[in-house]
């Protein structure tokens, strides 16, 4: 009877090394599903932050651009995927509006782990350096003159640069089209190219404006961008218009706390190294840090505030 004990308590005891690195994590590389396409903004970042926090985790992180259904579809790919960890997205402020614009297979408040707020993105009115409008004052004009003949490019029916485009035409009378991209890269691109008259969006193309290529007509900010101190908000020109449109990492429901304490960790060390925020920087975003409890809470109390405004757009039912 001893004898089988002590077997038993040795079989134990080799197990249990076993057991314990099944159990670490993460115990094989962790992937981050990006909600915008690759090389923009949002790509970028997570990349500068992945490996940073690869060194902390001790395994790499890829990061996969999964554009598409208006920045929702890299959320949406990790709903079911086991809870382990090893499977992320970035989520975006999108992911919590569309289900009062269509029925979505998500439900962003009970389908997710919310690991950590990232970043938030600034938005602006701008156009292309050859075009002939010098001022906000100038495309209004003429999107009240010629009504539906203007084209604005965003990233999608719905985001932050549609809103803001809303906006616009709500306090000025003017008329626009929208023209839907995947992404702020493939805006600018026709932007560049003439293909719209202007965009909507987040300030990505900030180094173009420096370079010359680009014009910024209009900040939908509180207050003045240091960088562009001679460009007015619209607020300024009396539009009550603001771009707000923070994301961060999520991944599928039921994750260990532990395991999410240490994506959480290693992310926020990430997000204090100075070439993250100088990257930040380049494209007029700011940090936006939230811990997994505050970053759930902000979208449960945003789900709920949203919908007004959503209804007052005309895009969401009462």
């Amino acid at each position: 009877m001893k004898r089988r004990t002590l077997l038993a308590s040795g079989l134990a005891a080799l197990a249990a090394p076993g057991l314990h690195a099944q159990a670490r994590f993460p115990s094989r590389p962790v992937t981050i599903y990006g909600a915008l396409p690759a090389a923009g903004v949002m790509d970028q970042h997570l990349r500068i932050l992945a490996e940073r926090a690869q060194k902390i985790l001790g395994q790499p992180i890829l990061i996969e651009a999964k554009p598409g259904a208006g920045a929702t579809l890299a959320p949406t790919l990790i709903q079911n995927a086991p809870p382990d960890g090893h499977l992320l997205a970035a989520m975006t402020v999108n992911s919590l509006r569309y289900p009062y614009y269509q029925k979505t297979p998500y439900d962003p408040l009970k389908d997710f782990t919310y690991i950590i707020g990232l970043s938030n993105f600034t938005f602006g009115v701008a156009v292309n350096a050859d075009s002939p409008f010098k001022t906000i004052e100038d495309l209004i004009a003429a999107g009240k003159a010629n009504p539906g003949k203007l084209s604005s490019g965003s990233t999608g029916q719905g985001g932050t640069g549609h809103l803001i485009l809303l906006d616009m035409e709500k306090a000025t009378g003017a008329k626009f089209i929208q023209v839907p991209f995947k992404g702020g890269p493939d805006a600018v691109q026709a932007l560049l190219g003439k293909h719209i008259d202007f965009i909507t969006d987040g300030t990505q193309y900030a180094p173009l404006v420096e370079d010359g290529r680009v014009r910024v007509l209009a900040m939908a900010t509180e207050q003045r961008v240091s960088r562009f101190k001679d460009t007015p908000t619209f607020r300024e020109r009396g539009i009550d218009a603001i771009g707000w449109s923070p994301y961060g990492l999520v991944g599928p429901k039921g994750m260990s706390p532990d395991v999410v304490r240490s994506l959480h960790d290693a992310f926020k060390t990430a997000m204090e190294d100075p070439a993250v925020d100088a990257l930040l920087e380049r494209f007029i975003q700011v940090r936006w840090y939230k811990s997994s409890a505050d970053y759930r809470a902000w979208a449960e109390s945003y789900f709920t505030e949203i919908k007004p405004t959503l209804v007052r757009a005309g895009l969401a039912k009462d």
